[in-house]
């Protein structure tokens, strides 16, 4: 399987098959292994290992947490990046999208307020789904420009639930 890999706005086209893994057409070794229950990974490239920590932000989004950094990653796969790019979306979508309900649930709380500013990641509704609390986080950094809800209000699937529009000032952006 092929996968456009995007780390700080560099592009890697990552191969993985029964062969083994190539990096932009090169050959590497990797072995990837897992502490069953954690986001801890342990990684071997060549003859290196680190010590990985990955959280999903979104989809297809990823904070990566090696050798004391912290990397937003994103991976797609090479059908959805060739849906982007005949549709016009081959860069994905700037600045942060609204937050909707992912499935049918109440609001247990609202983290934000109109007029706050949020950074990428950042929890802005907590919403009860199946019996499980989930913090729905902004996709982007930015203002909120619209609340549509409160606590205890019903959300239906993919509802609008908080809009986010990106910061225009260079130095409010730049905080």
């Amino acid at each position: 399987m092929r996968y456009i890999v995007t780390v700080a706005g560099k592009r890697f086209e990552v191969e993985l098959g029964p062969e083994g893994a190539s990096v932009d057409g090169r050959s590497v070794d990797v072995t990837l292994r897992h502490a069953d229950g954690t986001p801890v990974r342990g990684l071997i490239l060549g003859a290196e290992a680190y010590r990985v920590i990955g959280e999903r932000a979104a989809r297809g989004r990823w904070k990566v947490g090696m050798n004391g950094r912290t990397h937003d990653v994103e991976v797609v796969d090479e059908r959805t990046m060739a849906i982007r790019e005949l549709a016009g979306g081959g860069a994905g979508p700037s600045g942060p999208r609204p937050v909707v309900a992912p499935m049918p649930g109440i609001v247990v709380k609202v983290e934000v307020a109109e007029g706050d500013v949020v950074r990428e990641g950042q929890g802005v509704v907590i919403v009860e789904a199946m019996k499980m609390e989930n913090e729905l986080r902004a996709t982007g950094s930015g203002r909120v420009s619209r609340v549509h809800v409160r606590r205890g209000d019903a959300v239906a699937k993919d509802q609008v639930l908080v809009e986010i529009e990106a910061l225009t000032d260079p130095v409010e952006a730049a905080r």
